[in-house]
């Protein structure tokens, strides 16, 4: 059984910086792939960014140059910077157990976080 724990976001104006965190809880974190997705009112949800367990780091153009995966032992982060009101949505961390991280595909990843709260303002 696998449990992502999320903390941080919050409320910044454009411009500014906020981090995201997700611990895994579980057995096995190695063997899986982690990722960020986010969803915003009304629209679907979607991929941000991906992580290996080798380390590779993949984003989605949206966010490129701007957000910063990262993983340290169980825990992943999202550093993100240049926030814009376009950013604003509810930030879920996701795992995959087996396959390429790619696609960024909701339906391919298996445990997700209970989400958190990123707001922008202009």
């Amino acid at each position: 059984q696998v449990q992502l724990v999320e903390s941080g976001g919050g409320s910044v104006q454009a411009g500014g910086s906020l981090s995201v965190s997700c611990a895994f809880v579980g057995q096995n974190y190695w063997s899986y792939c982690m990722a960020w997705f986010r969803q915003a009112p009304g629209k679907e949800r979607e991929g941000v960014a991906t992580i290996s367990a080798v380390g590779t780091a993949l984003y989605a153009d949206s966010v490129k140059g701007r957000f910063t995966i990262s993983q340290d032992n169980i825990k992943v982060a999202l550093q993100m910077n240049s926030l814009k009101p376009e950013d604003t949505a509810l930030y879920y961390c996701a795992a995959k157990s087996s396959g390429a991280c790619l696609p960024l595909n909701p339906g391919s990843f298996g445990y997700w976080g209970q989400g958190t709260q990123v707001a922008v303002s202009s």
